[in-house]
């Protein structure tokens, strides 16, 4: 996320949310990620948006060691370098990312014993992806996916297989990828790689296609919580505001999951605008709601529990002469 010179970078949860029937991003830990050109003229050293994405999966596993992790990225993090170091990690990281169709892709190296000099990386050289979508012979399988990018049914085709991606200067990496085409034309041929080779096609679609609610996590975060409407000067307010208000959002999800435990989630309604789910609006009102009745205005069936407000009287007398304000105590 961009916004006003500042790049935020931020980890979420892909859950799925019973009472909203549908799979959320719950931001957990968010980083601000400057520009190349904020550190010319300072000490430290520019940062690259994937070395700092390297530092939040490598804390993630420090927090889950024993998990198995999945990360789910756009083609900014599609680099060999970062993909190879969360693959070489003792528990690996799986991770999915968008793939270009013109990157260069080879057979694995085969062993050659006897031969002198350093081993081979790779094997012969592939065709290209771009090549393998328009080639005819090209076997597709069809597959259903359930809410594809705001639709509930989605049918696409798909094929897929095992390379090793290589570039000049950088370590060979073993990926499966996955081309992406739609039968009705609308949008254009696709392609995702995946870290894991273990991992099955339709599985990577069906993690990939839950991605885009990490937008939406933005938006409903822009639109009611006030990102990006800060007016805060000092870098430790900027540090501290944008990570709290995107934490905010994953802890009102979960106390408005605690109350749909117990009972159903009042729904608000608009004349132009019905709805049947509850949505991130439904639940920040239900929390507010709930605060304030159980902290600053409770209830009780006993008349002597109520106490009525302070009534407060000025705080300056005024007499009639020049020398008018002399200041008395509370009545």
């Amino acid at each position: 996320m961009k916004a006003s010179g500042l790049r935020w970078l931020s980890l979420m949860l892909l859950a799925p949310i019973p009472w909203a029937q549908r799979v959320w991003a719950l931001p957990f830990l968010s980083v601000l990620a400057p520009s190349e050109r904020y550190y010319k003229g300072k000490v430290r050293k520019h940062k690259k948006l994937t070395q700092w994405a390297h530092q939040m999966v490598l804390q993630a596993r420090r927090w889950l060691p024993k998990r198995f992790l999945v990360v789910v990225a756009d083609s900014s993090f599609a680099v060999i370098e970062l993909l190879w170091q969360l693959r070489q990690l003792k528990n690996p990281v799986c991770m999915i990312t968008r793939f270009r169709l013109d990157a260069a892709l080879y057979e694995p190296a085969k062993p050659t014993p006897g031969a002198m000099g350093r081993p081979r990386k790779k094997g012969q050289r592939l065709p290209t992806l771009e090549t393998v979508a328009e080639d005819k012979p090209t076997r597709w399988k069809r597959l259903t996916v359930q809410q594809w990018y705001g639709e509930k049914n989605r049918t696409i085709e798909i094929t897929s297989n095992t390379a090793i991606w290589y570039h000049t200067g950088q370590p060979p990496l073993p990926i499966r990828w996955v081309i992406v085409r739609d039968p009705k034309q609308i949008f254009k041929t696709q392609a995702l790689l995946c870290t894991d080779l273990s991992v099955s096609a339709e599985q990577i679609i069906h993690w990939f296609v839950r991605r885009w609610q990490v937008e939406v996590t933005f938006h409903e975060v822009r639109t009611h919580l006030g990102v990006e409407t800060q007016r805060q000067w000092a870098d430790l307010s900027i540090l501290r505001i944008t990570p709290a208000l995107l934490g905010l959002f994953s802890v009102v999800t979960l106390l408005t999951n605690l109350h749909a435990q117990r009972q159903k989630l009042p729904v608000q309604q608009a004349a132009w605008y019905p709805k049947k789910l509850p949505t991130f609006s439904d639940a920040l009102a239900l929390v507010k709601q709930t605060l304030v009745a159980q902290h600053h205005f409770p209830t009780s069936w006993f008349p002597t529990h109520i106490r009525k407000p302070y009534r407060t009287r000025s705080v300056y007398h005024f007499s009639r002469s020049i020398h008018a304000l002399s200041r008395v105590s509370f009545g």
